[in-house]
Parts: C-alpha cells; structure tokens; sequence
C-alpha cells in the first residue's frame, strides 16, 4: 500500500462521529493536511535545523549576514512547501486531473498570495486600525486559511472530486 492511502485510511477513519454532518470529507481531509504540516512536521524540522544544522548559529555569506532564525526558516519553508503540497495533492485533492507541475506552480502561487495577504492584513489590523497584534494575527490566520481551501479547491486542484 502506498504511504498516500495509508495517510487517507487514517485520517478517514478520523472522520467519524458529527464530523460528517459538519465538514465535507475533502475539507476534513484538507484540514488534517493542514494541522500535520503546519502543527507537527514544520515545527519539528524547525527544531532540528535551528539546533543541529544551523546550531544556532549566525550564517554569514560572502554578502550578508542571517540570523540562525531566519537561516532555520529559509531551510524549512521549501520542505514544508513541498509537504504540504504533497499531502494537498495525494490527500486532500487527489482525484484532481491537472498534471502535476501545473499544480505545482497554481501552488506556488497561491502561497505566494497567502503570505500577501498576511502582510497586507497584518499591517492593516495592527498599523492601520490600531487593532492588537494577537488577535489580529488570528483573524488573518482564519481569513488565510478559508482563503487557501479555496484556491486549493477552485485553482489549484480544480475539479478534483471526492
């Protein structure tokens, strides 16, 4: 069995009880994508890139300097990208007919647009209303989140069926 159909028994077999009357199958499933990136995979390759590959340490290029956080982030976006975009491919939208590399790159753009959109929500709420920093970052997170289930639904993965 494929590591994909092993990850869609699971989390199917996590989707029981009101669950389906609240949440679609695929938006259960793109939210289980979703909290496994972002909750367990990109925290925990955060770690081990800051403290053993990193090591904490500044990284200095002939040209300029990076802080070992920003250093860590560089390593680790692209992996979580990829993880990401992997799970949303295999699991959460797996019936989708659009060739691979042309969900790649409708991914990449929308990524591209949810970081926009929480630099231009952030500064908004926080600069521009004068609203606090926390709660404003958890309004942009669910706005950015309803905002990437769409364009995962819609453009990236278009006519994917369940």
């Amino acid at each position: 069995m494929r590591l994909s159909e092993s990850i869609v028994r699971l989390v199917d077999a996590l989707y029981a009880g009101p669950l389906p009357r609240l949440v679609s199958r695929q938006t259960f499933r793109y939210g289980a994508c979703g909290a496994a990136t972002y909750f367990l995979f990109d925290p925990v390759a955060y770690f081990l890139v800051y403290h053993y590959l990193v090591a904490k340490r500044v990284v200095v290029t002939p040209w300029f300097a990076v802080s070992p956080e920003i250093a860590s982030l560089a390593v680790v976006f692209p992996m979580t990208f990829f993880v990401a975009f992997w799970l949303n491919r295999n699991v959460a939208f797996r019936f989708s007919p659009l060739r691979t590399r042309t969900q790649l790159l409708r991914y990449a753009l929308s990524v591209a647009g949810s970081l926009a959109m929480n630099y231009a929500l952030m500064k908004l709420l926080v600069a521009g209303l004068g609203l606090w920093a926390t709660p404003s970052k958890v309004l942009t997170s669910v706005i950015c989140t309803v905002y990437s289930f769409m364009a995962a639904k819609y453009f990236t993965f278009r006519d994917a069926a369940e």
